[in-house]
């Protein structure tokens, strides 16, 4: 850290959970034909629009996709490396998987180019098509060869969750080429039932969501079924999971149509998987730590939407209880040991 950073942390600081939305034309986005054909749309005042087609999806700002503004801010925020993952309107998984496929190497290309421009800070995750388990598994092994660091995926695709046999395979393949997994909800449950606004479908179907995959790969004895080796992190702190474990602990133990094909509670497979720490409360925080363990938890914010951490780390400092070694691991330790051997920082490059 440089003597101007605001948070003069002794260890560098990683954001685990950074969204990019790259410069994607109208043209371009027509790969997705039927399948939401996502593109970038900059405005006169630096500002820009998400389209979905020919429709306004979200109003952005230039840190989505520029490469100067997001250092700018990092710099400002005292924070040294981001993993960048594409924004979920981007996954295409309702596309042809042909379409799918190309689509994924035209935005995994971009998410490379952006992180190139500083590659000390930035890490590219690539994304897949993950309707097609055997073409997903195939990408990530190219990506992996073209310098990405990971993959980010949501966290189902239709009806079928990351239980889901095929999907299962997939996992394993990211195990066995050693690529960590960022899993994002998305397509949020229930949404017609959310449609009064309020973002009702942002602040409760994506925790239920996150906890759904949780869930199903618990109870569905997944976890038994992939290697220790996996690396997984689910955003917005696991959603709901941390503070309903004992309500599915009681009914592992209670119905035996719980536990049926889970060998252990739910609290047995903590140590499966990772979380951010995008919980926005010191307080469901150390909830979090206290069912996850410090060394499952890693600094992640949303960045750079409003709906995130505004001031990246601020949740891990507020927090009571932690050492100083605590707080190091929460802000960095934890995410240089995810993308082992881990990301070279600035502070690591002077």
């Amino acid at each position: 850290m440089t003597a101007t950073d605001p948070h003069p942390d002794p260890a560098p600081v990683i954001d685990v959970h950074t969204h990019l939305f790259p410069r994607i034309s109208r043209a371009e986005s027509r790969i997705l034909v039927g399948a939401g054909e996502p593109w970038l749309r900059e405005l006169a005042d630096g500002g820009g629009m998400m389209m979905s087609g020919p429709d306004d999806y979200r109003p952005v700002r230039p840190e989505l996709w520029d490469a100067g503004a997001r250092l700018a801010a990092m710099d400002h925020s005292g924070v040294d490396v981001q993993a960048v993952s594409s924004t979920p309107l981007l996954f295409g998984y309702s596309a042809d998987p042909a379409r799918a496929v190309d689509w994924c190497e035209l935005v995994n290309q971009r998410i490379l180019d952006f992180c190139r421009q500083a590659p000390d800070r930035l890490l590219p995750l690539c994304q897949v098509p993950l309707q097609h388990a055997e073409s997903a598994a195939a990408m990530v092994t190219r990506a992996k060869a073209a310098g990405h660091r990971g993959v980010h995926i949501g966290n189902h695709v239709g009806t079928r969750y990351l239980d889901d046999a095929d999907l299962l395979g997939f996992l394993a393949h990211c195990a066995d080429v050693d690529m960590p997994v960022l899993v994002h909800p998305w397509d949020m449950l229930g949404a017609d039932r959310m449609a009064r606004g309020y973002m009702l479908p942002w602040l409760v179907g994506m925790a239920a969501e996150t906890q759904l995959s949780l869930l199903s790969l618990i109870l569905s004895g997944a976890f038994e079924q992939l290697p220790r080796s996996l690396r997984m992190c689910f955003c917005h702190g696991g959603g709901s999971f941390a503070y309903l474990l004992g309500r599915a602990d009681n009914a592992w133990h209670q119905r035996d149509i719980v536990r049926k094909d889970s060998p252990h509670p739910p609290s047995a497979y903590t140590d499966r998987f990772f979380v951010d720490s995008a919980v926005f409360d010191p307080r469901a925080l150390r909830l979090l730590l206290d069912v996850m363990g410090t060394e499952r938890v890693m600094l992640g914010t949303d960045f750079p939407f409003p709906l995130g951490e505004q001031e990246p780390g601020a949740t891990i400092r507020g927090c009571t209880g932690l050492t100083d070694a605590d707080r190091a691991a929460l802000l960095g330790g934890n995410a240089r040991r995810f993308f082992a051997p881990g990301p070279t920082t600035k502070a690591q490059t002077r």
